[in-house]
């Protein structure tokens, strides 16, 4: 009879008899309550899963974007040299095409300048040869001298001129 004088006895048997009288009114919403948040979690874990998926084939299709534009970068810039390299052989034969025409220009500026130089020489040498043969043909020839040598031309004339219109 020792036991039945216990506080704790009666407080245990208390608690057993409140679980057996309001257990089942407790333990199914509480049940229901845990069955709810258990479904939750599971939801929850498996949307995560999914998003999960979701996401690595995102990353996987955004590495392969990034690979493709890696390689039409490359590619890009390869194609950008190579156009350089026509462009600048394309300017460096232009440049020589331009400086072989701008020589040859000079040249024939050259060529047709001493050509003018030379033409004029020939111009006063053969104004100062007229000057000087007028000059000592006046101091030589005396009006009796001159007659003889003018009738003589007079009548070669008709000859000289026969002779022009066969050569041209």
């Amino acid at each position: 009879m020792h036991l039945l004088q216990e506080p704790h006895f009666w407080s245990a048997v208390a608690f057993v008899l409140f679980f057996i009288i309001f257990g089942k009114k407790v333990w199914r919403p509480l049940a229901a309550a845990m069955d709810n948040r258990s479904n939750k979690i599971r939801q929850d874990l498996e949307e995560a899963s999914r998003l999960r998926h979701e996401a690595e084939a995102i990353y996987t299709a955004a590495q392969r974007e990034h690979e493709a534009a890696k390689a039409e970068a490359e590619r890009m810039l390869a194609e950008s040299k190579e156009a350089a390299e026509r462009i600048a052989e394309n300017a460096r034969k232009e440049a020589d095409a331009a400086a072989r025409r701008h020589e040859e220009l000079v040249r024939l500026r050259l060529a047709s300048a001493e050509q003018e130089a030379v033409n004029t020489v020939r111009r006063e040498a053969a104004d100062i040869a007229v000057k000087a043969a007028y000059e000592v043909i006046a101091s030589v020839l005396t009006e009796e001298k001159d007659k003889p040598l003018i009738d003589r031309a007079i009548s070669d004339l008709p000859k000289a001129i026969a002779n022009h219109r066969h050569v041209a």
